[in-house]
């Protein structure tokens, strides 16, 4: 048999990794949205605490609440997580993120958002990175 000089090896390698990245994602991800999601509940105005009960994390594969803030019940593709707000006894998330003509806004969900964007980041591309530096 003629030596390929590693091609074969490499090949097989290249196409490990976007399985080994898919399966390695998963908790990444679900850890990111869940610290990101407790960080929008910390911001949450608190008034008899329906508001901050109503954030949910649905992991891929599941289905949003109905009436959920951005998006309503979708279902959540693979290598995603969704952070909502809201549901069908909470349906005024966006009235306060945004506020009305008569009261003024009290963003929570997109300052939580962006203060945990980051780091939730970091460890995805650090699961992705080290799946892909194990890929046999």
């Amino acid at each position: 048999m003629a030596d390929d000089g590693g091609l074969s090896s490499f090949q097989r390698r290249m196409a490990a990794i976007p399985v080994a990245a898919r399966k390695a994602v998963q908790p990444a991800l679900a850890q990111g949205a869940y610290e990101i999601a407790d960080i929008i509940e910390s911001l949450a105005p608190e008034d008899e605490g329906d508001l901050k009960n109503s954030v949910a994390v649905t992991l891929a594969g599941s289905t949003t609440p109905p009436y959920s803030q951005p998006g309503g019940a979708t279902t959540v593709p693979e290598n995603m997580a969704a952070i909502t707000v809201g549901n069908s006894d909470v349906r005024y998330p966006h009235l306060q993120e945004y506020g009305t003509t008569k009261q003024a806004a009290q963003p929570f969900f997109w300052p939580g958002f962006r203060l945990g964007r980051k780091r939730a980041l970091n460890r995805i591309k650090s699961a992705v990175g080290k799946a892909i530096r194990e890929a046999r």
